[in-house]
């Protein structure tokens, strides 16, 4: 009997991936543990292991595929002894409309009604891949199978899909076969017919605005359009959300760092060596991450998270650290940072900063936390304020440390000096509580000792 090999859930919060690689082809032989794929989430890209032995009979969705939903059927195991071209025939059916998401069952009814094929003469790769993207129709009336990453392409060159040969399977356009047409300058769709081919109109960018409206304030020819990727989706959706249901609040203070550059500098100084290297080298992020660890272990009101039943009270400070990537940023989690050296600190976030800019972090690295900081001292902001992450309550921005004037005893003194900005969640942190973390935070950065005993 054919084995199913559909789109894993790579994390708890993944709906869809885009299936950027096969590392295997038809024919070849598989055993459980075998890396097969790689899919690409929001955040990482991550290899796929076989959980089953036997021959692949067939690959249902092509490499380079975006936005394949979890459960759709992606490939085709022939069993042992198994006849691998009936293996391929037998997955034809309907695998993947048995998967497809319920919410889709109001379009595949009006979809009966359209003068296309009847459903079950779809391509499964087309129903797996892109189960919600409206049909696209030549002039002669026949149905334009094409993967969603090859239909982008082709709007964005002004390509007509109906003028464009598929190489795919069952004649599907893919990517390379829109290539070749924009490469050969063949295919192009007039103004009119392209418009027609996009469907109903783009999703409002701005209330009352859709991307067309936007688009015409700009003259034609001074920009081109970069789609976004399943990252920055994400990011915005989750921005909005948080802007939209958490009520805000801020607090920020001046923190001397003289005390704290000066021991670091000798932590450093005393750093073993291994292999002709320090074994760590310390920065002042390291320190602020400990700092506020400690500062909400001091403050346990305020490590929290909100629900609309309870409040959730966290027993350890598991602290998340923005790290930009190209296409946005990702918030690796130091789980129990208070009870942590600072040399280990640094070497996990030495660790999981190189990681996620290749995209390598486990969804267990960076999903959850208790809280986070956000860090644009390195390139020069002296102060800002910062979004935050559902479920945290808080969120620390940290501007740079620079030589200010101070007054001490009726003096003017110079000394470092950085700017904190503690983001709050007025639901749960109220601003008495948000004043008493932060001035614990600022006691930790201008007594630094007391986060090595």
């Amino acid at each position: 009997m054919p084995i199913n090999i559909t789109m894993p859930a790579l994390s708890p919060t993944m709906e869809e991936g885009n299936l950027a690689k096969w590392l295997v082809k038809e024919g070849d032989k598989v055993a459980p543990g075998d890396v097969i794929a790689e899919i690409e989430t929001d955040k990482a890209t991550m290899e796929v292991e076989a959980v089953d032995e036997g021959t692949v009979a067939k690959l249902v969705v092509p490499a380079g595929t975006d936005g394949v939903k979890v459960n759709a059927l992606i490939a085709i195991l022939a069993g042992e002894g198994e006849d691998v071209a009936a293996a391929a025939k037998g997955g034809d059916a309907a695998p993947a409309k048995a998967e497809a998401p319920k919410q889709e069952a109001p379009k595949a009814e009006a979809a009966k009604a359209e003068p296309a094929p009847a459903k079950a003469e779809t391509p499964v790769a087309d129903q797996a891949a892109a189960p919600s993207t409206p049909a696209l129709v030549a002039k002669s009336g026949e149905r334009i199978f094409a993967s969603p990453l090859a239909r982008r392409l082709a709007k964005e060159a002004g390509i007509d899909l109906g003028n464009v040969t598929g190489s795919g399977p069952h004649g599907r356009v893919i990517k390379t076969d829109v290539e070749k047409a924009v490469a050969s300058g063949g295919a192009k769709a007039a103004p009119a017919a392209a418009a027609a081919s996009a469907g109903a109109p783009a999703p409002a960018l701005a209330k009352g605005q859709s991307d067309e409206a936007v688009l015409k304030l700009f003259e034609e020819g001074s920009y081109e359009l970069v789609p976004h990727d399943g990252m920055r989706k994400v990011i915005a959706k989750r921005l909005v959300e948080s802007k939209q249901t958490v009520p805000h609040f801020y607090v920020s203070v001046d923190c001397e760092l003289d005390a704290l550059l000066a021991l670091r500098a000798q932590l450093n100084a005393a750093a073993p060596e291994k292999d002709g290297k320090p074994v760590y080298k310390l920065s002042v992020n390291d320190m602020v991450i400990k700092a506020l660890a400690l500062a909400l272990r001091d403050v346990p009101d305020a490590n929290v998270s909100w629900t609309e039943s309870a409040m959730v009270k966290h027993k350890h400070s598991d602290v998340g650290v923005a790290v930009s990537i190209p296409g946005g940023l990702i918030t690796p989690i130091i789980r129990k940072a208070e009870q942590k050296s600072l040399s280990t600190i640094s070497n996990e976030m030495k660790d999981y900063g190189k990681r996620a800019k290749e995209r390598k972090l486990k969804p267990e690295e960076y999903q959850g936390g208790t809280t986070a900081v956000s860090n644009m001292g390195m390139m020069g902001v002296k102060s800002f304020s910062a979004v935050i992450n559902p479920p945290h309550a808080t969120i620390l921005a940290v501007g740079a440390g620079e030589q200010r004037a101070v007054v001490k005893n009726g003096e003017i003194k110079i000394a470092n000096v950085m700017t904190v900005t503690l983001s709050t969640d007025h639901r749960c942190v109220d601003g008495a509580l948000g004043a008493e973390l932060i001035g614990a935070f600022k006691r930790y950065i201008e007594n630094p000792m007391g986060m090595l005993v």
